[in-house]
């Protein structure tokens, strides 16, 4: 399937901010600790994980000057991620005020992040992986707004959930038209999918570990029933997991044969609406 050319589709929102109040629970999951901690887990990989998806399409920039459509996707794609970037960066800020250590985590995901998968791996194979993850973040922000995943989470998580879900939807075809262009092998793709998988949930793992070590008194047995009653509440592997190596190991595969574009835009809408302006005293 080709992407039909609509660069007006990914519009960027600098303006909004998601910010979270001082007393904002430290659970804040309906499903308890181990939801609330899988879910934490996920949102400390955001930042630089967007960041990597960033410079990843960015190397290619200048071998897009002859479709000026995909350039201009390109750039709010840029935009969107930025700011996911930042907003999450905020909320792993608010985990360390609520005494949670996750220095020694970042670090390390810092490292093999930049140290190892940007630096070791060929500029092709990173933007392979960007477009098998992008690929996940669609199918996870099409359940986030379809399936009511945080519907009676913390307003505030749902809120910073939901919007970012509601942009991933909307711009998840860029990097993989990027990838279709400059490096179209289906080999490629594969092996962008197998690596960005391992990573993704081989991290999300290990993060999520991280934050409930450090709840008092649950100990290894303890994360382990927290890890295990969270998946029985929300099987995220085979909501998720399974679902996306099926679509996107088929060779004919597109982002845009999950018609869900207007789920996304829907929700976005009240953000894009004029805001009313304050009349005179």
């Amino acid at each position: 399937m080709v992407a039909p050319p609509d660069p007006a589709r990914i519009l960027p929102r600098l303006h909004l901010k998601f910010p979270f109040s001082p007393d904002y629970p430290r659970i804040w999951h309906k499903n308890g600790v181990g939801s609330t901690h899988l879910w934490n887990g996920l949102n400390m990989l955001f930042p630089e994980g967007e960041r990597f998806f960033i410079r990843s399409v960015n190397h290619y920039l200048p071998r897009l000057d002859d479709t000026p459509d995909l350039r201009v996707q390109v750039k709010a794609f840029f935009a969107q991620e930025g700011k996911h970037a930042h907003e999450h960066q905020d909320y792993i800020e608010l985990l360390k005020s609520q005494g949670f250590d996750v220095s020694g985590f970042m670090r390390v995901f810092h490292r093999i992040v930049w140290d190892v998968i940007h630096r070791y791996l060929p500029p092709a194979l990173c933007l392979a992986i960007t477009a098998a993850l992008e690929h996940y973040t669609a199918i996870m922000g099409s359940d986030t707004l379809t399936l009511g995943v945080f519907a009676d989470s913390h307003p505030a998580m749902r809120a910073l959930i939901e919007w970012h879900a509601a942009e991933e939807i909307e711009h998840k075809s860029v990097a993989f038209d990027v990838l279709r262009k400059v490096a179209p092998g289906y080999g490629l793709r594969v092996l962008g999918m197998l690596i960005g998988v391992a990573a993704l949930f081989g991290f999300w793992f290990l993060a999520t570990v991280t934050l409930l070590r450090q709840e008092p008194g649950l100990g290894w047995v303890g994360v382990t029933r927290e890890l295990r009653q969270a998946h029985r509440k929300d099987p995220v592997l085979q909501r998720v997991l399974w679902r996306g190596l099926k679509e996107y190991l088929r060779p004919s595969f597109h982002p845009l044969d999950d018609d869900n574009l207007h789920v996304a835009r829907a929700y976005l809408a009240m953000y894009d609406a004029p805001q009313p302006k304050a009349e005179a005293a």
